[in-house]
């Protein structure tokens, strides 16, 4: 059982998978938690958001974390790093590299989202329907102390009204247009990567006999157990199964950048721009998988943004802690993000118990010590891998680009997810592994 820190608060800022594994490891550290989330409530599960894949570091947190998590169908094994060329002309497909030791598992975004909150322990409380607006440093904590703390202001959407949180500790989790993180850094701006993303979500529920599975079973047969990566002329598909009868894909495309309206780096679009990609996806790509992502229902576009490393980490004398992309916004191509959320929460949690009653300062100090330079390398590592999968310039001032088509079984190994530094567990406060 945790020691209880005197009824110590921390306010977390954003109610994603971020936020909640945020609460769930400063409650396990003996601090109380107030999330502050503007969605109206939790995740349904099976039918918000998309894929994703878990390290071996991710799955052994959350299993402490939600009960039965590992033992039972909400994740699919992903055993198998293969990258694959396509020809777009004649749609033959030759293996680039195969990884039989990646030790990944896949699940559905929204069923992560809706077991983290079912399982939040009593020290956590969760304000849906709360729009974050702003937040002072306080001389006091925020149950009558002298120690310093924090003040949040929220405005209640149902209402209008607004509302104050006094806690000691502040937590951004708010994504990688992170305002918490542009208070400190105006002038950080996100990398726009040079491409977008479409993805989707298909349903094979009372399918599995049908022409479509059978067909991307033929063309892609170790479903259910390998992550697949198809590259073709300067562009590239991810292809996994997640639980629940589902296939996970995306598809990256050059171009240039969106303008985007709000703060999120999703959008939807016309029919005639759908039925423009799903086009393409017939030329691209073989039948199997572009039959695949016309038949699935509302795809959606992803802008793909990072944002340069930190030298440090913003916490305001220790009343602030960034978290997630708030913290290092990255692009998808190392499976990055949802592991280094999870990650965060856990070593930020970590150093609060470790330090206890001690104001929060040193744990931030050993917070940022700890997470900065794994963060740093992962998010420069995922940016080149985007890049050279898309057939782009690594570096600037480069005259060539790689080239699927024709790379050596040397060069593929470039594509290999186990190149990501850390890859085999990232270090934690007491010089261990996650």
């Amino acid at each position: 059982m945790a020691p209880d820190m005197g009824g110590r608060v921390v306010v977390v800022v954003g109610g994603s998978v971020a936020g909640l594994a945020c609460a769930h490891a400063v409650a396990g550290a003996g601090w109380k938690a107030v999330v502050l989330e503007k969605a109206a409530g939790p995740a349904a599960g099976g039918g918000t958001g998309a894929g994703l894949g878990l390290d071996a570091q991710s799955m052994e947190t959350l299993a402490r974390w939600i009960p039965e998590w590992g033992l039972d169908a909400a994740t699919l094994p992903l055993a198998v790093d293969l990258n694959m060329a396509t020809d777009s002309e004649t749609k033959a497909a030759r293996t680039l590299t195969r990884d039989e030791g990646f030790n990944f598992r896949a699940a559905h975004w929204g069923e992560l989202h809706r077991r983290l909150h079912e399982a939040l322990p009593a020290a956590v409380t969760v304000h849906w329907g709360h729009q974050f607006l702003s937040f002072e440093v306080s001389d006091t904590d925020g149950h009558g102390g002298k120690r310093g703390g924090v003040v949040a202001t929220a405005r209640l959407l149902g209402t209008g009204e607004t509302v104050e949180v006094a806690g000691d500790l502040l937590v951004a989790a708010d994504g990688c247009t992170s305002s918490i993180r542009r208070r400190f850094l105006p002038d950080l701006k996100l990398r726009y990567s040079g491409y977008c993303a479409w993805r989707g979500v298909f349903d094979f529920t009372g399918k599995e006999s049908s022409d479509i599975i059978t067909g991307i079973r033929r063309a892609y047969p170790e479903l259910g157990s390998c992550l697949y990566f198809d590259l073709a002329e300067k562009t590239h598909a991810v292809l996994y199964e997640l639980p629940g009868n589902r296939l996970n894909w995306l598809w990256y495309i050059n171009g240039p950048e969106p303008e985007l309206t709000g703060s999120s780096v999703t959008m939807k679009v016309s029919d005639a721009t759908l039925a423009g990609m799903q086009d393409d996806a017939e030329r691209v790509w073989s039948p199997e998988l572009a039959r695949l992502i016309r038949e699935t229902a509302e795809p959606f576009v992803n802008v793909i943004y990072d944002a340069d490393p930190l030298p440090r980490l913003p916490w305001a004398g220790g009343s602030v802690a960034l978290v997630g992309d708030a913290a290092h916004p990255t692009t998808p191509h190392g499976l990055r993000s949802t592991n280094m959320s999870v990650h965060d929460a856990r070593v930020l949690g970590e150093c609060l118990g470790r330090w206890g009653e001690t104001p929060p300062p040193r744990a931030m100090d050993e917070y940022e010590a700890a997470r900065l330079p794994v963060v740093a390398a992962q998010v420069l590592h995922a940016r080149r891998l985007g890049r050279l999968k898309q057939g782009l310039p690594v570096e600037d001032g480069d005259t060539g680009a790689f080239d699927a088509r024709a790379a050596t079984a040397e060069e593929a190994l470039m594509l290999r997810q186990r190149g990501m530094p850390y890859f085999g567990g990232a270090p934690t406060v007491d010089g261990g592994s996650l």
